[in-house]
């Protein structure tokens, strides 16, 4: 049996995927539920994108009350290491399944914005707004989400929703969260 140490030493430092999967196991097996740890796992540079998602949806799985952290994290990591491959769908999968969990956050809907690319359409301006139409329903300041959604019908020359989430925005006589 691994200790808390060893298994942070193995996730820090070890490029061999089974040393690796083994590693993870004994944590999961010994009921270890920190998000922390398991992100030193998810930045390990050795592990492509169907390890962490491997990794990722077990987590999820294991552990339930962690399953939005597990998620988000995720997202941030196909946003920030594969997004160099203008793939952010990936991203946009995993903040989906962060706001799945927890519907009245905004981050998932925020950050996901974060990762269109208007020169691309990546990932679609069009998923994109389905996704934060859903927040809109849920997220309790609005004034974010409407300002998030005019952009994105701007960027794709729908003028007048553009400015009716705009209005729609500045209505809510809210504060934008960022």
């Amino acid at each position: 049996m691994l200790s808390r140490t060893e298994i942070r030493h193995i996730f820090n430092t070890s490029k061999n995927f089974n040393e690796l999967f083994d590693a993870f196991d004994e944590a999961i097996l010994q009921g270890i539920d920190d998000v922390e740890l398991y992100r030193i796992l998810f930045w390990n540079d050795s592990l492509g994108s169907d390890e962490l998602i491997l990794f990722g949806e077990k987590l999820a799985r294991e552990f339930r009350h962690i399953a939005y952290d597990v998620y988000m994290w995720l997202a941030n990591i196909f946003e920030v290491l594969f997004g160099k491959k203008d793939n952010f769908e990936m991203a946009l999968t995993y903040y989906q399944k962060a706001a799945a969990i927890k519907p009245d956050e905004p981050d998932p809907y925020l950050d996901a914005c974060d990762c269109y690319n208007p020169d691309l359409d990546i990932p679609p301006a069009k998923n994109l707004i389905e996704f934060l139409k859903i927040g809109l329903e849920f997220v309790h300041n609005k004034k974010s989400i409407c300002l998030r959604l005019a952009v994105l019908y701007q960027s794709i020359g729908e003028k007048d929703l553009a400015e009716y989430y705009r209005v729609k925005g500045d209505e809510s006589g809210e504060s934008p969260i960022r």
